[in-house]
């Protein structure tokens, strides 16, 4: 018996050219990649490009500019202001991720264990992370105020003091009051991460070594601390990449001042660059903090990579 093949029904069985290239493998990435990279490319790639160029010109406000090279960076060289941003921000920096790390991890500790109300808990943990940085900045800047502040009143009435302090006022004090209001707006997502890694890892670790006599601190720093380390590493990462280029709570409590005395690149490149509108100079500002933030980003990621070897 033979068979006739109707005339176009084997056309319309075959695929469309374009769906049996997505048959392909390496079409297919390329297709699924391709809104990523435009994304990046707008918003991550371009900006960074058009900021290089400004940093090798002498634009400003209504004026295109020439290029003019490394001028703008020769100038930040002898500059005391841009050498105190670049001390604020490592200092700045350090301190907060520091006491960040010690505090979340703690409080993760404690939301592992089992206890009534612990979502209840969890959620209130998250309020300082939720709430949007500029309207919490701005309740903490009246909590500073040196006439209004609910702090002073508190520490007179405890007899600790028997004036107002201007907290944002004397630069020693503006620096530890703008890493106090960082650290506790960063502590929940070290917290909150920190206690996903703990879940993560079998409490059946834990039973063996107290089992065989290992007391708490032994089976933290045995068996937690090395477990929970590669994410450990992951948030801190995140962490030094937000703080060191923060800029709406400090510019929101302090401005940079008093007297420049609180300046981070963020801070200092935005006074220069739209306060005073010589867009290059501020361009240069943020651009010298590439190098510094990406070799912390580097020696942190071969650190991870080495962790996660071992």
């Amino acid at each position: 018996m033979t068979v006739t093949a109707v005339p176009g029904v084997a056309e319309r069985q075959r695929p469309a050219p374009r769906l049996r290239k997505l048959e392909d493998e390496r079409w297919l990435a390329l297709a699924l990649l391709m809104p990523t990279a435009i994304l990046l490319g707008l918003f991550i790639a371009y900006p960074f490009v058009e900021g290089v160029l400004l940093a090798l010109s002498d634009a400003r406000v209504g004026y295109a500019g020439h290029f003019v090279g490394l001028a703008n960076f020769a100038k930040l060289w002898d500059d005391n202001i841009f050498w105190t941003s670049v001390w604020n921000t490592f200092w700045y920096t350090g301190v907060t991720t520091v006491f960040k790390l010690g505090l979340g991890l703690w409080l993760a500790m404690l939301l592992n264990r089992h206890f009534r109300g612990k979502a209840l808990v969890r959620a209130f943990i998250l309020l300082p992370f939720i709430i949007p940085t500029v309207l919490s900045t701005f309740a903490w800047k009246w909590m500073f105020d040196p006439t209004f502040s609910v702090i002073n009143w508190t520490l007179y009435q405890l007899g600790f003091i028997t004036q107002r302090i201007n907290w944002l006022g004397d630069p020693g004090l503006a620096m530890s009051s703008i890493i106090v209001v960082n650290i506790w707006r960063g502590v929940p997502f070290f917290a909150i991460s920190l206690l996903a890694g703990l879940q993560t890892i079998s409490p059946e670790l834990n039973e063996a070594a107290a089992i065989d006599g290992a007391r708490p601190w032994a089976r933290f720093w045995l068996i937690t601390w090395p477990l929970l380390l590669p994410v450990t590493m992951v948030v801190m990462l995140f962490s030094v990449i937000q703080t060191f280029a923060d800029f709406q709570l400090v510019y929101v409590m302090t401005g940079g001042g008093p007297a420049n005395a609180t300046h981070l690149f963020a801070t200092y490149a935005y006074q220069i660059g739209i306060g005073t509108g010589l867009l290059s100079q501020g361009a240069a500002v943020s651009l010298a903090m590439f190098p510094f933030l990406f070799l912390i980003v580097v020696v942190q990621l071969l650190y991870i990579r080495r962790v996660e070897v071992r």
